[in-house]
Order: C-alpha cells, then sequence, then structure tokens
C-alpha cells in the first residue's frame, strides 16, 4: 500500500480510536485525524520495517488502530500539563 493509502487509513483509525478511546476528548476532529494519520503511519511502516507482519495484512490495520490511541493517549497527558 502507498503513501496516499496509508493516510486514508489513517483518517478511518483516527475516527475509530476516539470512538474507542475511553474519556472526554476536548481536541477537534482535525487533530484528531492527523494524530491518526501519524499512528497509522508510525504502525504500518514501523511494523514491517521490525518484521511483525507485511504490507496488505490485517494486523497493519489493528497496529495503526493501535497506534493511533496511543498516540491519542499521550497527546492527552501533555495537553493537561
Amino acid at each position: 500500500m502507498g503513501i496516499i493509502g496509508t493516510i486514508f487509513i489513517g483518517l478511518i483509525v483516527g475516527l475509530l480510536a476516539r470512538f474507542l478511546k475511553p474519556g472526554d476528548d476536548s481536541m477537534g476532529w482535525v487533530m484528531t485525524i492527523l494524530l491518526g494519520i501519524a499512528g497509522s503511519l508510525v504502525a504500518t511502516y514501523g511494523g514491517q520495517a521490525l518484521g511483525i507482519y507485511q504490507a496488505g495484512q490485517g494486523a497493519g490495520f489493528i497496529g495503526a488502530l493501535i497506534g493511533a490511541i496511543v498516540l491519542l493517549v499521550i497527546y492527552g497527558l501533555l495537553r493537561k500539563k
């Protein structure tokens, strides 16, 4: 999957991560989508570089979702300080 596909998946992952992450998020939708794209990029290319999964596998989507949730949590913790 190319970079455009990864960004598109990141849009979807960002929205899903926002719904799955517990707690009240005061950030806007744009920031949520950007963090979803970042989580998708890191998880997709990081997981492939580490040999966890290959391009096009379903584990990449799950990894991107987990990466986006982690970024949302970290962003929320940094924003509170």
